[in-house]
């Protein structure tokens, strides 16, 4: 249902492993742009942007601000004028915010839900109210939970043990495409289409590449298996003709794909006649030759697992 009220702004919550810090940031600034960070007990972030919290795997939660004041009073009073229909409502308080003991909190909710008209539904409630404080100002939204049904790519038939997650494929998607209407992506070294399948679950136009012939096996069998259309092609990035709004490139990194310097700078520079917009991955450091393919990086990261690094760059 809908409420007829429009939200003023929204409160984005989030958190990150510290091994994903780097990225999250790096993702939700794309998304995001300029978000202004709001101080409470848990990480959250203030924007104009309208953003499915589903999107994201960082975020937790999304809050849809409609009314706010100075005191919960202020709230309270607000909030007996919001329209809600035949629609059930409770009223939590949100724990991101400033710190409060567990009897204020129902108090709180309380207090404000009481003024609200409609009935209260406790266990499964049409609307959710989230009410947060912080930073001195108190405000009441709609909370707006992920679903987080992309969890699922987890199960591939195929992937690589070195392969990307699903967390990190899909913060790279996020990065490269913010907005995705009207797109047109490209993966050139896919490998077993974890990229890919992140992309297509956003509805964003993608086709892949790879040069081996296993990889391009995986990749069809783990796109059928999720009901995605097969995107993917065996080739060589370098012989590619097709250009493309924005391309990702997650660089060679096992044993028996070890690039020389040149062999490097050949890629990145097919890279930049694909796309002028990309977001390239590597276990090596390659700024330099990033720079020497004619891209400037516009921002960079870290992501961990263990001793084994990748490093993020977002170009254009």
């Amino acid at each position: 249902m809908e409420l007829t009220s429009e939200p003023s702004e929204f409160i984005y919550m989030y958190a990150s492993h510290e091994s994903e810090t780097e990225l999250c940031r790096m993702e939700l600034n794309a998304l995001l742009g300029q978000a202004k960070p709001l101080k409470g007990r848990g990480l959250m972030l203030r924007s104009s942007r309208l953003l499915d919290p589903d999107r994201s795997p960082y975020v937790s939660m999304r809050l849809d601000v409609l009314v706010q004041g100075d005191s919960v009073e202020e709230i309270a009073r607000q909030a007996s004028a919001l329209e809600l229909g035949d629609a059930t409502f409770k009223v939590t308080y949100v724990k991101s915010g400033d710190p409060c003991s567990y009897e204020d909190q129902r108090m709180l909710e309380r207090r404000v839900g009481s003024s609200i008209r409609g009935k209260a539904e406790m266990k499964h409630p049409d609307v959710q109210f989230g009410l947060l404080s912080a930073e001195g100002q108190w405000m009441l939204g709609w909370c707006r939970h992920p679903e987080r049904a992309w969890r699922l790519h987890k199960d591939k038939p195929h992937n690589y043990s070195t392969g990307l997650s699903i967390t990190t494929a899909r913060s790279l998607v996020n990065i490269l495409v913010p907005e995705p209407a009207g797109v047109r992506a490209a993966d050139p070294c896919c490998g077993m289409g974890n990229v890919l399948i992140e992309a297509l679950s956003m509805g964003i136009d993608i086709r892949g590449w790879d040069i081996n012939p296993l990889a391009i096996r995986g990749a069809r069998a783990n796109l059928k298996h999720f009901g995605y259309p097969e995107v993917v092609a065996l080739g060589d990035m370098t012989q590619v003709t097709e250009r493309f709004d924005a391309a990702v490139l997650d660089m060679p990194y096992n044993l028996c794909s070890v690039l020389s310097t040149d062999q490097r700078l050949v890629m990145l520079q097919s890279l930049r006649r694909m796309a002028k917009r990309a977001v390239i991955v590597s276990t090596e450091e390659a700024a330099e030759s990033i720079q020497q393919a004619g891209f400037a990086i516009l921002d960079s990261a870290r992501v961990w697992k263990g001793s084994f690094v990748r490093n993020v760059w977002l170009c254009g």
